[in-house]
Parts: C-alpha cells; structure tokens; sequence
C-alpha cells in the first residue's frame, strides 16, 4: 500500500504539472461525480493530507466556491502524468488496464503548454467544497508530513496524546491507525516496530520514550518522500539493503542473523477486516509485551 511519503511525492509531481492550469477535460468515473463539469476551472495546488490526495480547484466564475478533488490510493492506485507512472517501490509502476481508470485531467497552461494526468485503481473519489474538507478529514491524527510540523509542537504532542491515550492497544495496531497519527503504513509499520527492539503485539506502553518514536517515523518519511526506493537502514548495507525487516520473512536479521518471522496482526475493532501481514524478528523484538517465541522460532535463532 503507498504510504504517507509516497502520497507526498505524487502530490508534488501533480502540483509541479497541474498548478495554474486551466481544466479543458475532467473525466470522474466514478457514479457519485460522473456528472461533475469542471471544465474551466483553475487547478490551484496539490496537496496531501496524510494518505489523502487533494485537487484544489478555483472556479471560473467569482462567488462561486472553491472545490477540492478527493481520491485515496488505498492499496494499488498511482497516478500516471504525460504516460509516466509515478514511480515508488510501493506501488506497482507497470501498465495498467484502462478499465481501472478513474480519473482523466487534461488542463492547459497560460503558456499554451498542455498537460494530461490520469489516475489508476484509485478509492474514495470525491468532489467536495474545499471549505467542508475538514468534515472529511478532520477525524485524522497529525500529519506526520505536515510542512508546519517542525514550527508547531501542537502536532507532535496530539500524536503523543493520541498514542498515550490507549496504553494496552498492541503498538503495530496504534500506529497504523490513521486517527492517531496519519501517513504510516505497513511497510513503516514493520520498519519502525524493529528499530525501536518493539514486538508489534506489543503494548503502546511497552516503548518508554514515544516522543523518539514519533520522531523516528516523522524523520523516515522526511527522508524517503523524495525517493522513488524507500530506505530505513542508512543505505549502508549494499545491494538488498533498503529496508531491516519489511518483506524479508526467511531471511537473516541484518543485526542478529536470527530468522526474520512473518506474522499477522487483526484489528479486533473493525469486524470483517483482514489480519494485515507484518514482519519481525523474535530476538531484536523480544521485549516487553513481546509474544513467547514458538519452537520454530527458537530454532531459527541457532541457525
């Protein structure tokens, strides 16, 4: 699934070829925005909001009110402008059928330079006033990419409130959870779990400094939105040396040579939601609130 730093790279891309464009083609297909005629409108900016993708659009008409293009990217949606796949390595770049096309902008600038961008497998299409976006998204925690996070401590301490705020929810769930803190995914999940040594079962209370967590994820994001590879271990381990534990199940612990585990995680507040897969290893994260290792495990830290 693309993660918050991916979101934040293909809103740049978007920006940089859409803004102070005119929209000469918006093509919505999805039922509830079919209808929408925004020809003639203005593209203003793109932005994120953690994994949330914003078109904010001025109208051609004055007193009229600005509208926002809503889409998420949920687990395979990416953006192609001029043809390009906005590449990422957690979103597949190959081609994609027209059938999953949800969305078509062609827009031109003052210039007379044209430009045409289309949305694959793309979720939650909406077209909202740009006013009522909070109505949206209100409901979501910091945004660990939020250009004002290094001037506003406020973010930051909601994040850590929002963390403290369920001591015994396992910290894998807690972190993943939008309404706490918005742009982690899975991968981010995985990653952050193993350099903090923290099981992802276990307890939010389990790590004694959350303030060096919140850190952590806000400086790995920081660091991977400009990147097409993601990269959490420094990029000093050479070839296959991206990322510590995420996708690596089978395989040696860069730190300790155990067997990295692959594992499942539910969410007991959301019936009907599948266990998402997540990744560790039993002897960097065998700490508190850590599971008991099973036998197999066991053996794998003598291999």
């Amino acid at each position: 699934m693309p993660e918050g730093d991916t979101v934040a790279r293909q809103c740049r891309i978007l920006h940089d070829a859409l803004a102070g464009a005119v929209l000469t083609v918006c093509d919505l297909r999805v039922p509830r925005a079919a209808t929408a005629d925004l020809t003639g409108w203005r593209v203003h900016e793109v932005r994120p909001r953690g994994k949330h993708l914003l078109i904010r659009l001025l109208p051609p008409e004055p007193g009229a009110p600005p509208m926002t293009l809503h889409s998420h990217l949920m687990m395979d949606g990416i953006w192609h402008v001029e043809g390009k796949a906005l590449r990422s390595s957690d979103t597949s770049a190959g081609p994609r059928s027209r059938d999953t096309i949800r969305i078509v902008l062609e827009a031109r600038h003052e210039d007379g330079r044209e430009v045409r961008a289309i949305a694959y497998d793309v979720k939650q299409v909406k077209l909202l006033r740009t006013a009522d976006e909070e109505q949206l998204l209100g409901s979501l925690g910091p945004d660990l990419l939020d250009p004002a996070w290094d001037e506003d401590p406020a973010l930051r301490e909601r994040a850590l409130a929002n963390l403290a705020a369920e001591p015994e929810r396992p910290i894998g769930l807690a972190i993943l959870d939008q309404h706490v803190l918005a742009g982690i995914g899975n991968i981010y999940r995985s990653e952050l779990c193993f350099l903090r040594r923290l099981h992802p079962a276990a307890p939010v209370s389990a790590e004694q400094d959350p303030g060096v967590l919140v850190d952590l994820a806000h400086r790995l994001l920081v660091l991977n939105r400009d990147r097409e590879v993601r990269m959490t271990t420094g990029g000093m381990l050479g070839r296959d040396g991206d990322l510590w534990v995420y996708g690596r199940g089978g395989k040696q612990c860069r730190r300790c040579r155990t067997r990295i585990q692959r594992g499942e995680l539910a969410e007991p507040r959301l019936e009907g939601t599948e266990a998402r897969v997540l990744w560790f290893c039993p002897r960097c994260q065998a700490g508190p609130g850590a599971p008991a290792p099973s036998a197999a495990q066991r053996r794998g830290r003598r291999r």
